[in-house]
């Protein structure tokens, strides 16, 4: 009589189910759900050496991001829609006195400029990352993304997604007053 032997691959499928079923778990376990984790946390920021957008707004330079003071870095593009979202926020920062180092993403430079022709520009300095690489070092996953740079050039703080009123309060703020910033929004 023939012996019959057990078949492994028919544990496959329920093995793949399972592994699944787990590493989804685990996502929805963290913290919080919505936060993208960032290996660039507490590390100094890559430096910024982009080409000017606007010929009257200077391009950031190496020693932007250690200068004194809280900064940002916002990484946008004239045609992302959530940027345009987040436009007014960043333009009431930037009168607040927040620097704001833009990096324009992959864009058109002509539909750049007109975006910020229609909107302002509230970037104290502007570069254009045409070719994505300033973006890959940053570890950008897509735009709108903000950072908040503290006076040394460490990232405090990365925000993928637009910077609405309510990011803006319960997370750019107290991370910006944490490093010494004081701001007077109105």
């Amino acid at each position: 009589m023939a012996e019959k032997r057990f078949n492994w691959l028919l544990l496959l499928p329920p093995v793949i189910f399972v592994s699944l079923g787990l590493a989804f778990a685990f996502g929805l376990s963290r913290e919080n759900p919505d936060e993208l984790p960032s290996a660039l946390l507490e590390t100094a920021a890559p430096a910024l050496d982009l080409p000017a957008l606007l010929p009257d707004t200077p391009a950031p330079g190496p020693d932007d991001l250690t200068a004194p003071g809280v900064k940002l870095v916002n990484f946008w593009a004239s045609w992302c829609g959530p940027c345009r979202a987040e436009h007014p926020t960043l333009t009431r920062l930037a009168d607040a006195g927040v620097p704001i180092i833009g990096v324009n993403y992959k864009d058109n430079p002509d539909n750049a400029r007109s975006f910020l022709s229609e909107l302002g520009n509230p970037y104290a300095k502007i570069g254009t990352d045409e070719s994505g690489r300033a973006a890959i070092d940053w570890g950008l996953y897509g735009v709108p993304e903000t950072y908040v740079i503290d006076g040394e050039g460490k990232i405090l703080l990365r925000y993928p997604g637009p910077v609405t009123q309510r990011v803006l309060e319960e997370r750019v703020l107290p991370v910006i007053e944490a490093a010494g910033g004081s701001l007077a929004l109105d």
